[in-house]
């Protein structure tokens, strides 16, 4: 009896210690991202592959994913902040520097949007990019003809002169509410410089707003496709991507709604999130894996068809979808591409002025 006692604890002790091994060997990444930001698809692809179990979350602003990383220990091993952020946390020590010898398709990476991400990330140390956009306008093709007329959409006039707001009033106006991108673009309309971080400036830059403050119905950075698609709203500063999503999801739903994108004449900017590993990551190989699979060219070409947005990945071009790499709205012609700006971090001081004077032009006071 003791021996059978014996055997059976045995027999218990190495079937514990069995599942504890292979508890213990199961591979994870964990990844924070934006909504509606991946194919699904591609995180099970990438899990069939690599064997790496992916935990992903979203966020729907950089303010959310830099409370996390300044506070620590945040959970995550792959990050994807927006590049102004991202420089604020490289100087923050959130981020650890690359491997980049276990990263080899960064010979997919296309070395205009590299050299633009190294404003913020000097020599590419701590991210890859994994999308970029513009920031552009986005309208109801009928209801801005109705308004006013067979008048060409290709300027911020449409939108920054206050004549041209107050008859859109009735149509609905939504303006992002991302200052630093909204004021940036302002300033460049006004001739001044996109990046400047002058008291003057970014008052000037707000004052454009302010003229067509009475006309705005809402500011928010992810309802407005919805109600773009929907026909709820005319115009819309917003993200290229999400607008092309707008321009989809009207022509699924058959509504009779006509999305448009436009960059306007005078350019505007340009953004990039890039996947970064933070300070803390626990699964630091895993997000190494995780970051060179998705720099794989059939899988960058699969991630911008799928949220219509460019990626960072020149390789990937050849087998994406010709219906979003010939779009001038996702991949914009040259000299369009001479006329994009980037903008860095703000300071503390100047960060100050820009939430004050917005929270002003948002409140209409």
């Amino acid at each position: 009896m003791k021996y059978r006692s014996l055997r059976f604890s045995l027999a218990v002790v190495t079937a514990a210690l069995a599942a504890g091994t292979a508890f213990a060997q199961e591979k994870v990444v964990h990844v924070y991202n934006w909504s509606d930001y991946i194919d699904p698809v591609l995180l099970e692809e990438f899990t069939k592959e690599t064997g790496i179990k992916v935990v992903y979350d979203v966020y729907d602003g950089n303010e959310v994913l830099e409370t996390k990383l300044l506070a620590g220990n945040s959970g995550y091993d792959v990050v994807a902040p927006t590049s102004p952020f991202l420089a604020r946390q490289i100087q923050a020590g959130v981020y650890q520097k690359l491997d980049k010898s276990k990263l080899p398709n960064l010979k997919n990476m296309w070395p205009e949007i590299t050299e633009r991400l190294s404003k913020y990330d000097p020599g590419n140390e701590y991210a890859v990019n994994y999308m970029w956009g513009t920031t552009g306008i986005g309208y109801n093709v009928a209801k801005i003809k109705a308004a006013l007329g067979d008048v060409p959409v290709d300027s911020w006039d449409i939108l920054f002169k206050p004549e041209n707001a107050e008859k859109l009033k009735s149509c609905g106006i939504n303006i992002l509410d991302a200052s630093d991108e909204t004021f940036a673009i302002a300033m460049n309309y006004l001739g001044k410089n996109p990046d400047s971080k002058e008291t003057a400036d970014l008052e000037a830059g707000g004052e454009v707003y302010q003229k067509i403050r009475p006309s705005v119905k809402t500011f928010n950075s992810s309802a407005y496709i919805d109600e773009l698609a929907n026909g709820d709203s005319c115009i819309t500063i917003g993200w290229s991507g999400d607008i092309l999503q707008a321009k989809t999801r009207a022509e699924e739903a058959k509504n009779g709604v006509e999305v448009n994108y436009v960059i306007p004449k005078e350019g505007t900017y340009i953004w990039m999130d890039s996947f970064a590993i933070p300070a803390d990551a626990k699964n630091v190989e895993e997000a190494h894996a995780f970051i060179n699979f998705m720099m794989k060219p059939d899988v960058a070409a699969k991630a911008s068809d799928y949220v219509q947005y460019a990626n960072g990945n020149l390789a990937s071009q050849s087998v994406m979808d010709e219906a979003v790499v010939k779009n001038p709205g996702v991949y914009p012609a040259p000299e369009t591409m001479k006329k994009l700006f980037t903008i860095s971090p703000y300071g503390p001081k100047e960060q100050r002025v820009l939430n004050r004077v917005w929270t002003q032009i948002k409140t209409g006071s």
